[in-house]
């Protein structure tokens, strides 16, 4: 029967006849956007029951009662046989989609690799493993430090730039004394004097805090290895050997070291440790700055000033602390160009080592 209005009543049968035609097209649709236009156009106000139901009141009494609980009946069942097909359409959608997000755990097409330590982690424990060789303790100390380990006690004066707040980073902690991220991993040397067991042979790896701009050989966040020696008659000629042995354990015996004469206030004499440049072998480039030589750290015989604040007695007692940093070591020791590629976490290069 056309969905096209007219105010006829049914004819006998008629009513059956849209009934069983409206079941096979519902039985017939296979999406639930079909079954929506098809359900508007077989119970929706202009099908053929409403209209059927707009001429009932034409007729007597007795014919409408009749008429009407048979339209009545009829729309029921086409009602329920959609809301049956809906929810079947519903499954099968629901279904599609499941089989869509599925995973399977099954088809595996290579095992993940394990992950493995950074490469400044493998350099530290290199370091660690030679200087516990030579005989050193390994020590830690806390990177909040305060400036009296930071600053006072290794006798770094007041107006020294180090302590300003455009050198440092410090804590707002409301304490009456000044915290800071430590800015090297000196502080731990002097709370080892303060232990009072001597003679002293110590190294201290740690992460330390500047505010430096980061570049090619420079990051505000990075990793130092403090060493220190204190015994009778140290001199700085221990020194020298010292920090040629553990280069030399490092690097091999292709890599030349010198030491140049500088300033630091907790050593006296101090001086700059240096290696030849192996990404360049000593020829110049942008990671040396064309001087052929990289800076691993500082060093010298320890300030009397230190042992003095730390309760050791520099009349007894010398010895001599050095420091470097130990990822640049490890851009050193792998020939790379840029410090910076240890922080930028790419994949591609971490897996290299």
């Amino acid at each position: 029967m056309s969905s096209m209005e007219h105010v006829a009543p049914p004819q006998p049968g008629e009513v059956g006849a849209f009934e069983t035609t409206a079941t096979e097209r519902v039985a017939s649709v296979d999406d639930l956007a079909s079954l929506d236009a098809l359900v508007a156009e077989l119970t929706g106000k202009r099908s053929p029951f409403a209209l059927w139901k707009r001429s009932l009141g034409g007729l007597a009494h007795g014919d409408r009662r009749a008429i009407g609980q048979e339209l009545n009946e009829a729309l029921a069942r086409v009602e329920a046989l959609v809301e049956s097909r809906r929810a079947l359409l519903a499954a099968a959608a629901r279904e599609v989609l499941v089989v869509a997000d599925r995973l399977d755990l099954t088809d595996v097409v290579a095992t993940p690799g394990a992950g493995h330590l950074h490469l400044v982690t493998q350099v530290r424990e290199e370091l660690e493993d030679v200087f516990v060789g030579m005989g050193y303790e390994i020590a830690d100390g806390p990177e909040a430090e305060t400036e009296w380990y930071n600053f006072t006690a290794l006798n770094v004066p007041r107006d020294h730039p180090a302590r300003s707040m455009q050198d440092s980073f410090y804590l707002a902690t409301g304490d009456r004394e000044s915290y800071l991220l430590r800015t090297q991993t000196s502080p731990v040397q002097v709370r080892l004097l303060e232990r009072g067991t001597l003679p002293l042979y110590a190294i201290a790896p740690g992460r330390v805090y500047r505010r430096d701009t980061a570049d090619a050989r420079h990051l505000p966040v990075f990793h130092q290895i403090e060493g220190i020696v204190v015994d009778r008659d140290v001199t700085f000629g221990d020194l020298a050997g010292t920090v040629e042995t553990f280069v030399t354990a490092i690097f091999g015996t292709g890599i030349a070291t010198r030491l140049r004469p500088a300033y630091f206030p907790f050593t006296e004499p101090s001086a700059e440790f240096e290696i030849t440049c192996t990404i360049c072998t000593g020829s110049g480039c942008r990671t040396c700055g064309q001087t052929g030589w990289i800076e691993l750290g500082g060093c010298g015989l320890i300030h009397p000033a230190v042992l003095e604040a730390s309760g050791v007695d520099p009349e007894r007692w010398s010895g001599f602390a050095f420091g470097f940093g130990i990822d640049r070591l490890a851009i050193m020791r792998h020939e790379i160009d840029d410090i910076r590629s240890f922080v930028e976490n790419d994949v591609r290069f971490l897996t290299q080592f």
